[in-house]
């Protein structure tokens, strides 16, 4: 490589809760730039999650941070072709992609819920996520499966 490496660009943090992780999954939501809709839906989500988890005794942006902890995977599989044969080698996942595939994984399931608006979808898919089920808990899980069944290819690791 000739040039070095992009410097990463220091987000700032969002305005109600002061959080630059919240600022990061605003942006993957957002859509065509617009990032105050993508606020809104996020900061409706989580007064929703708080409505709806009153019996526990935690901030909605707890719940949330522990959603998405529960849809983080740690090993995923990649494929390596080796003699002419494709192979699916279990790699660690790097931290920073860690959080991207999570936040990705929450929206994506999010969108595909039934419900009549977005941060309604979205607030259900963070409860889901937070109680261990719905879609994204589900493609987490499948991913450690595919990586635990594929653990023989392991040594084609790059």
């Amino acid at each position: 490589m000739r040039k070095g490496k992009p410097k990463r660009r220091e987000l700032l943090a969002d305005p109600k809760y002061h959080d630059e992780l919240v600022t990061r999954f605003v942006n993957n939501m957002m859509l065509k730039g617009k990032k105050n809709v993508a606020f809104n839906i996020f900061y409706e989500a989580i007064d929703l999650v708080a409505e709806r988890t009153k019996g526990e005794n935690k901030q909605p942006l707890e719940i949330w941070k522990k959603a998405l902890e529960n849809i983080t995977p740690h090993v995923e599989v990649k494929s390596r072709r080796v003699g002419g044969a494709t192979f699916q080698v279990p790699v660690e996942v790097r931290p920073d992609r860690k959080i991207t595939l999570s936040m990705k994984n929450l929206i994506r399931y999010a969108k595909q819920r039934s419900g009549k608006s977005m941060s309604d979808k979205l607030a259900a898919e963070i409860i889901a996520a937070y109680k261990e089920e719905g879609g994204a808990f589900k493609k987490k899980e499948d991913m450690h499966r595919m990586a635990d069944a594929n653990k023989a290819f392991a040594h084609f690791r790059f």
